[in-house]
């Protein structure tokens, strides 16, 4: 029996459950680079790059275990330009018996999959990914068991008890599950802070960055100095180079910002973990090992283990819970559009322009660069939250679908109403300053409210606050900052609005200028 076994671009590992049983001798495994995955939206250059360089590398290293692929490049003259198309091609070229597949990542993908078995005739067996802890019917049961919330702490403890990382029988190490507190240190500038490791480009990632050069000069984001690991062996030179010389500290500084410094002590290994290069369970496992031998306290290593098992598979379980139709929603009827700074970096908040900046360079920015910086200024000035998801979609290397649009639209948006998060992540500049040495260099003033020279968060940040006092006024977790609103004036309520109103004026008529 022949069989046919595509492989996707964030599937790029040994260990697919699709590869599993198959007898290499009567298998091709197909590899297809199409443009349908390259323009859904504007990918970064350097995204498409990566991705594809890794691809190819893959490729390789299939060939190399004994399998016979049949890849097909971005640039071939016959190339359809969708999965479905090449698929088509490459059952006529090798008269499968069958398709095997491992499931998708995004209900996109998912629903073209689901139709091949129609479309050509012959049997698909998809397979789970079995690269996550959590199964769709698992997530599902713990979704359903009677919770009027799903809070996402209580998901983790239940990954905790499954995989057993960070417990101590059946009590978590330390007696206590979450550290969080123990994580929100500002950093200072440090010549010893940790860089990760550069890979140069090999010959096959040079023909990648030329090509994505050529064809992809509109899209945003910048190729200089690419140094992305395309291959496992080099991812894993990162992972083991992240655990012994940044681990230690992540804990205490990943929530802090600093200026020029684009990675402090935070792992870069999440295009890795995403595209299939490093397995995310096996990095916990070697996060708790630095623990148990006292090389890594347990607040770095609860911290990180927190962000995989805890944040990124409930990302997946939200995704695929759902459904298609969540990337419509917008519970604060948000509608505007996002200033075109956010593709230039061009804005005199040097917050902003730090974050967007980074993220132009590299296809990268931490969590909090992401949530409280980029993100947080978008739901205050009120943009419309697909449009967030789409910019967030297009610029970060890590981003697929199932797990950047539940954070976009759910946690930092608010898209969803609450389904994500129990309330929206705003602030004003005081959070910024307290987590960064950014307002320090801004040509605002992050301590005023009103004037031409106030950091615009801040009257942003409690208009907000009165734009949507009905739908998130009795919200217990906002009760604080209702209350100190409350307790302002008339005269002086009136006039931080004014001041917002002017400034989302001068944003919604200034195109691509910065403010």
């Amino acid at each position: 029996m022949k069989t046919l076994i595509p492989v996707l671009g964030d599937q790029l590992t040994m260990t697919l459950l699709s590869l599993n049983d198959a007898d290499p001798a009567d298998t091709v495994v197909l590899m297809m680079e199409v443009a349908d995955e390259t323009t859904y939206v504007r990918h970064h250059k350097r995204k498409i790059a990566y991705i594809l360089s890794a691809m190819r590398h893959h490729a390789d290293a299939l060939r190399d275990a004994g399998w016979t692929v049949d890849y097909v490049t971005l640039d071939d003259p016959d190339n359809s330009g969708s999965f479905t198309g090449e698929i088509a091609r490459a059952v006529s070229r090798h008269a499968p018996d069958r398709i095997v597949v491992t499931e998708a990542g995004e209900w996109r993908v998912a629903a073209m999959i689901d139709a091949w078995e129609t479309l050509f005739g012959i049997p698909v067996d998809i397979r789970p990914d079995t690269r996550f802890v959590a199964t769709h019917a698992e997530f599902d049961d713990w979704a359903n068991d009677g919770r009027v919330e799903l809070t996402m702490e209580w998901f983790y403890r239940v990954m905790r008890r499954k995989t057993g990382l960070l417990m101590d029988g059946n009590q978590p190490a330390g007696d206590r599950w979450n550290f969080d507190k123990d994580n929100r240190k500002p950093a200072r500038a440090d010549l010893l802070m940790p860089r990760p490791l550069s890979f140069p480009p090999d010959k096959t990632t040079q023909a990648v960055l030329d090509l994505v050069a050529t064809r992809f000069a509109d899209h945003p984001g910048s190729l200089d100095a690419f140094d992305y690991a395309v291959t496992a062996v080099d991812a894993e030179r990162q992972a083991a180079a992240f655990f012994a010389n940044a681990l230690p500290q992540f804990g205490d500084f990943e929530d802090a910002m600093l200026t020029g410094e684009r990675h402090l002590w935070h792992s870069i290994l999440s295009p890795y973990i995403n595209s299939g290069l490093l397995d995310p369970l096996d990095l916990c496992r070697r996060a708790e090992a630095e623990y148990r031998a006292s090389r890594a306290p347990l607040n770095s290593v609860e911290g990180y283990v927190r962000q995989i098992i805890g944040w990124r598979e409930f990302m997946r379980g939200i995704y695929w819970r759902e459904g298609p139709d969540y990337v419509d929603r917008n519970a604060l009827d948000h509608h505007r559009p996002l200033p075109g700074w956010y593709w230039t970096g061009d804005t005199d908040m040097h917050c902003l322009a730090e974050a967007i900046g980074q993220t132009l360079d590299t296809a990268h920015a931490h969590h909090i660069q992401r949530l409280m910086v980029t993100g947080n200024f978008a739901l205050l000035i009120g943009a419309d939250p697909k449009q967030v998801h789409e910019w967030y979609l297009e610029v970060y290397i890590d981003a697929y679908e199932w797990v950047e649009l539940p954070n976009t639209l759910g946690m930092s948006q608010f898209g969803d109403g609450g389904l994500v998060g129990s309330k929206p992540y705003i602030s004003s500049g005081a959070y910024i300053d307290r987590m960064s040495d950014y307002c320090g260099r801004c040509r605002y003033n992050v301590k005023k409210r009103i004037g031409d020279d106030a950091c615009p968060f801040n009257a942003l940040y409690w208009d907000f606050i009165a734009r949507h006092e009905d739908n998130l006024g009795r919200n217990r977790r906002m009760a604080m900052p209702y209350r100190t609103w409350a307790k302002q004036s008339d005269d002086a309520k009136a006039e931080t609005r004014a001041q917002a109103a002017r400034f989302l004026s001068r944003l919604d008529a200034s195109g691509d200028a910065g403010y």
